[in-house]
């Protein structure tokens, strides 16, 4: 299922798209000088795609916190927090799929690149029944992943540098695809840099980045000058996920902004003669000292444990209909059974982490505006296991017996499973290797043969051969057998 977005127009005027799938496990390098448009590039991308993934922002300078307002992400206030919490927080951001921004403006260099690093970890190290897909966007990410030492300890850059380095180098299987952002490359580390195979590049002037951005996008060092001349919120673009070709892009609208970016010009006061110096050097024109106003306090870790615990992904939000029908119920069992069953028939289906098959599921329940209803994570596998053995719906009669059987079977075996019981009702042929490899997820027929051994030392199935080499398998608690290939 392809879920594109609009990132912005060519020359022509004609859409400019992001496969945000696609985006996933390719990943993303956007660079550009300070005031080429990188902050509104990615808040474009943020904002379009904020229905489709979770999103988590390393945020140094607090510029995407408003983001909270109008998309409900979570803001974490890094300088509120110690280390144990953050760890904490990072562990529930990945168990509950919410979309975060990790602010991080009211620490010093070295706490930045410590927090973020502590917070990356913990995402990274999730169990593997967690590994959610999700966007995770590093602004500023020269500070994180640094070329070169420079102002802080050795043991904090290694640090730093070694969460970078698992997040564009490992985290795609991991569900985590980066989104770094950069003011020059050649202050960003070539190993991280090199991981991204999209790039969104903006206007630059010194020759080493502009040369280091026709070479990631392919350009002879002849046309690396048109970088130079690119406009503030253009870019040239190129990888999978956005263009075969480099293209030009004109970054489209956003629906917020940052709080403390100062737009244009302000009129200086109007003092005439010497009335500045009187307000400046007379001590009894010295204005009344201003009411500081307290800042809001960030919640404690365990209230913000909660809030990440009740926030819902924007990808499961879903309108009520207009006319609600006396059938809703069997309506939406109706159609995400036909979703699972769509699902089961893509190719390769079976070879996918069944955190990114759940996250595809919500994503298409949302767009045919129904809920999921009680369908989690372990109850999609079983559904989905059931879908894929061709049973549409497990409250059908024919299909009590053969579902009530298989609630004793782990959840990575029991696909294989029913399509093994299915045969035997039916009457079918046995399926072959290749086809339970398929399945199961799996190439080899080696664990093919490994698993049928396990599941008949469990007394699920029997297995029987022939004198010519035949196979059949039996399914004792149902007392039939598959016809023999």
């Amino acid at each position: 299922m392809s879920a594109a977005i609009v990132i912005g127009a060519d020359r022509a005027g004609a859409p400019i798209r992001i496969d945000i799938e696609e985006l996933l496990a390719t990943r993303l390098l956007v660079q550009g000088n300070s005031g080429s448009g990188k902050s509104h590039l990615l808040r474009r991308l943020l904002e379009q795609s904020a229905q489709l993934v979770q999103q988590v922002v390393i945020d140094p300078e607090g510029d995407f916190v408003t983001l909270s307002d109008r998309f409900g992400h979570v803001v974490v206030d890094g300088a509120a927090y110690d280390q144990a919490e953050i760890v904490r927080l990072a562990a529930r951001i990945r168990t509950h799929r919410a979309s975060v921004v990790l602010a991080l403006d009211g620490l010093d260099l070295e706490a930045q690149m410590r927090c973020a690093a502590v917070f990356l970890n913990t995402l990274f190290d999730a169990p593997r029944d967690e590994w959610y897909p999700a966007l995770v966007v590093v602004d500023e990410a020269q500070m994180f992943a640094p070329a070169a030492a420079g102002d802080v300890s050795d043991e904090v850059r290694r640090l730093s540098l070694g969460a970078m380095t698992n997040l564009m180098c490992r985290g795609r299987k991991r569900g985590l695809a980066g989104v770094i952002a950069t003011q020059r490359l050649a202050k960003l580390a070539k190993n991280v840099a090199a991981e991204a195979s999209n790039f969104l590049m903006g206007r630059t002037f010194l020759d080493i980045d502009m040369a280091r951005a026709a070479d990631l996008l392919g350009m002879e060092r002849r046309q690396a000058e048109t970088i130079r001349d690119l406009e503030r919120g253009h870019f040239l673009g190129l990888g999978p996920a956005i263009a075969r070709r480099p293209v030009s892009v004109r970054i489209a609208d956003v629906e917020t902004r940052a709080r403390n970016v100062i737009q244009g010009l302000m009129p200086l006061p109007d003092m005439a003669g010497g009335a500045m110096d009187s307000l400046l050097m007379d001590e009894a024109a010295e204005p009344a000292p201003r009411v500081p106003t307290e800042e809001p306090a960030a919640p404690d870790a365990g209230e913000l444990i909660d809030q990440i615990a009740v926030s819902q992904p924007l990808a499961e939000a879903v309108e009520p209909p207009v006319e609600p029908s006396l059938f809703a119920a069997e309506e939406d069992a109706a159609a995400i059974g036909a979703i699972l069953a769509e699902m089961a028939e893509e190719p390769d289906c079976t070879f996918q982490a069944p955190a990114q098959l759940y996250q595809d599921f919500t994503v298409r329940c949302r767009m045919a505006r129904i809920a999921p209803g009680s369908i989690d994570l372990p109850a999609f596998r079983r559904r989905f296991a059931m879908a894929i053995a061709g049973i549409p719906d497990d409250a059908a009669p024919q299909w009590r017996q053969v579902v009530a059987l298989g609630r004793d079977v782990p959840d990575d075996l029991l696909a294989p499973f029913m399509v093994l019981a299915v045969a035997a009702s039916e009457g079918a042929p046995c399926p072959d290797d290749d086809r339970l490899a398929t399945v199961y997820g799996t190439r080899s027929s080696g664990r093919i043969r490994r698993l049928l051994d396990h599941l008949e030392r469990q007394g699920l199935i029997v297995v029987r051969t022939d004198y010519g080499g035949r196979r059949s398998v039996g399914i004792p608690a149902l007392g039939l057998l598959t016809q023999p290939v």
